[in-house]
């Protein structure tokens, strides 16, 4: 009985696996009919990728080179003394503006004194020999008549009155060199600028001529100084020549000034100076710009910039014809030089080895390389390589700048 009930759940689980193995056996001739139908046609191809295209084009762009220059006073005066001696007194404040004319040093005036007063005394003494001899010469020469004195009496009394005008004469002189050195004594601005720090103080002992006692600066206006490498000026040479750039008479030339804190300053300078040579040590060509420098607002009687500084100049005036300007994220760069990528009639992409120069605003200027009406990818560079067909999307310029509104 007990043997029974054991042998039941067994044929109950022989049961179930027979019916898993017909199942099984289905599922496979199903699978195996299926492996013998005919082939089915494949998927279509995926579409050509989407990249975003420039269409290139020519037009005139200013062509503005940034040149470092330095600033220099207008007209550096240097204040030496006429006389030597002691400084007595220093009239002005150091670093401050002065006036032509106002007085800066007092050199000690006693000795100049004492000898314009001793010169005038020597000129009073000279007039009145003078008078002496012209009266002598009135009592001879009635005698001569008379032959009561010789004609040696005679010439001897002319020769005594050109001798004491002579006499007079040089005294004179010396009255006026003396006035000159007592004049002297005080040392006076020759020109309306800046005043430095003083070389002397009072007490110290100076000598004529020799001495320089401190500068004056005119900064109003001022000059700003620029070196142009050998290489810009010969390639600028060339273009013009070639026609690929044009400018105005070149004292027409303008400036315009960038400090070390990126302010631009308001006044446009002119260019009036260029150098005959290049400097063999530094291979450059000296140009100058002349800038208004007012009195600054931000403190009265200081003025905007200074002699000695650092600027950038940005030159304006040259304009380049049919220039190429492409985005700069379209330019690749590799050990070959740079490149980008084009999509040519057939929506091909191509690899084309390029000439980018420099940069302007935006974009870069490419010299070489490429021509109007060529498109040019300017996003979607992982989708791509030279020889896939493309979808080409157009992308004007306006837009490019929007999304990339960065400046070099």
């Amino acid at each position: 009985m007990n043997t029974r009930k054991l042998l039941k759940p067994l044929r109950l689980q022989d049961a179930a696996v027979k019916s898993l193995i017909r199942v099984a056996t289905v599922a496979i001739a199903l699978t195996l009919s299926a492996g013998c139908a005919p082939d089915t046609p494949p998927d279509s191809a995926p579409p050509p990728p989407e990249v975003e295209t420039v269409t290139v084009s020519s037009r005139t762009i200013p062509d503005e080179p940034v040149f470092i220059g330095r600033a220099e006073a207008f007209r550096p005066v240097e204040i030496r003394a006429q006389v030597s001696g002691v400084i007595e007194k220093i009239y002005y404040t150091e670093g401050r503006n002065v006036k032509k004319g106002d007085k800066l040093y007092l050199i000690d005036p006693v000795p100049f004194n004492a000898i314009y007063q001793a010169m005038k005394a020597k000129v009073a003494l000279h007039k009145a020999r003078l008078v002496q001899t012209k009266q002598n010469l009135a009592r001879v020469k009635p005698l001569l008549e008379e032959q009561a004195v010789s004609q040696k009496d005679v010439d001897d009394a002319v020769a005594d009155v050109l001798s004491a005008e002579a006499a007079l004469e040089a005294a004179q002189n010396d009255v006026v060199k003396a006035k000159f050195d007592l004049d002297n004594t005080v040392v006076v601005a020759t020109v309306s600028g800046r005043i430095g720090r003083s070389n002397f103080y009072e007490g110290q002992l100076i000598s004529a001529q020799t001495t320089l006692l401190n500068t004056i600066d005119q900064l109003d206006p001022m000059y700003v100084s620029v070196n142009v490498p050998e290489s810009y000026i010969l390639r600028r040479r060339r273009e013009l020549a070639e026609k690929k750039v044009e400018r105005p008479d070149l004292y027409q030339l303008r400036g315009v000034m960038t400090f070390a804190d990126g302010s631009v300053y308001p006044e446009e300078g002119i260019l009036d100076f260029t150098a005959v040579t290049i400097r063999a040590e530094t291979g450059t060509l000296q140009g100058r710009f002349t800038f208004p420098n007012p009195s600054g607002n931000f403190s009265p009687g200081q003025s905007n910039f200074l002699p000695g500084q650092f600027v950038t100049i940005r030159l304006k005036g040259y304009h380049r014809l049919n220039a190429i300007l492409i985005p700069q994220r379209a330019v690749q760069h590799s050990a070959n030089g740079s490149f980008v990528y084009i999509v040519d009639d057939k929506n091909k992409v191509e690899l084309r080895q390029v000439h980018a120069t420099t940069w302007h605003d935006n974009d870069w200027l490419i010299e070489r390389g490429l021509e109007s009406g060529e498109k040019v990818i300017v996003a979607g560079f992982h989708r791509v390589q030279p020889g896939i067909e493309v979808t080409p999307v157009s992308k004007n310029a306006s837009e490019n700048n929007r999304d990339n509104p960065g400046t070099p």
